[in-house]
């Protein structure tokens, strides 16, 4: 499954770019 890793990834990623921002 490796869209499943790269949705994963992605969500994470934008989550710590949002947490960065706030």
């Amino acid at each position: 499954m490796f869209y499943m890793d790269l949705l994963f990834s992605l969500i994470c990623m934008l989550l710590l770019v949002i947490c960065v921002l706030v």
